[in-house]
């Protein structure tokens, strides 16, 4: 199959792959639901997500599914993808310029916020850093419908991060670095937030204090990697623990 492979699509392959272990080594899995997915380079709109059937830690570069944009797989797979689990990720993507990258968990303290009446408090370091850069989207219940998709879409604007209101975690990027450096960042923030919940009283961040924090986070901009030298460290610990996501020759293409 890497025959067929461009040497592009191997290397995103690899990342891909790398970055499912990633979230599997953090605990950011639902058993086998849940997708991370990331357009093909090239004219077609062609995505990689993952197999249906594997945890995180099974997916490989080779066993990663090469689907459409209505879900239809494209060329050979081993697995099956689950076209429902897609719907949204699709949306998005045809929807949203530069949407290239598409995150979405279901974490404990992802969830926990999601389902509260007043979504993330803006009032701990990382929240500050999502000042504007944060959407909402109310809760239609499973999202398997195609109709959903525009209003979706309207609700994100140009926020990568984004709370789906009583159900979970989304962020999307122009590559797997970025979505994941806002991932990181709203998952930190509703970790602290549910930790902090039973202490009482929490210390509001001004206003303005959220926008030059938000302004000021490095991890963002591209001028400062956008998240890559991250995502890099992540993979290089993945690569301690078990490379074995790594299948496809990088000489192929």
């Amino acid at each position: 199959m890497s025959d067929d492979y461009s040497l592009e699509e191997v290397e995103l392959r690899n990342e891909l792959a790398a970055c499912y272990r990633i979230f599997a080594m953090l605990g950011w899995t639902e058993l086998i639901y849940n997708h991370i997915t990331v357009r093909v380079p090239g004219p077609e709109l062609h995505f990689l997500i993952n197999p249906f059937g594997l945890h995180y830690s099974e997916v490989t570069a080779s066993n990663l599914v090469k689907v459409n944009l209505q879900g239809q797989v494209i060329g050979d797979a081993r697995w099956p993808v689950n076209p429902a689990g897609f719907t949204l990720h699709s949306a998005i993507h045809a929807g949203i310029e530069g949407a290239h990258c598409v995150m979405h968990t279901h974490t404990t303290a992802g969830c926990a916020v999601a389902g509260h009446r007043g979504g993330l408090s803006m009032d701990n370091f990382y929240a500050a850093q999502l000042h504007q850069r944060l959407a909402y989207h109310d809760f239609e219940g499973i999202t398997v419908h195609a109709d959903e998709g525009p209003r979706v879409v309207q609700s994100i604007g140009d926020c990568r991060a984004v709370i789906l209101r009583n159900h979970g975690l989304l962020s999307w990027g122009n590559h797997i670095a970025e979505a994941f450096a806002y991932l990181w960042t709203l998952q930190r923030a509703c970790e602290i937030q549910v930790a902090s919940a039973g202490l009482g009283p929490s210390i509001a961040i001004p206003e303005s204090i959220q926008k030059q924090a938000s302004a000021d986070a490095l991890q963002f901009d591209p001028r400062h990697c956008a998240g890559r030298d991250v995502l890099a460290a992540l993979i290089r610990q993945v690569n301690l623990i078990d490379p074995s996501y790594r299948d496809l020759p990088e000489t192929q293409g």
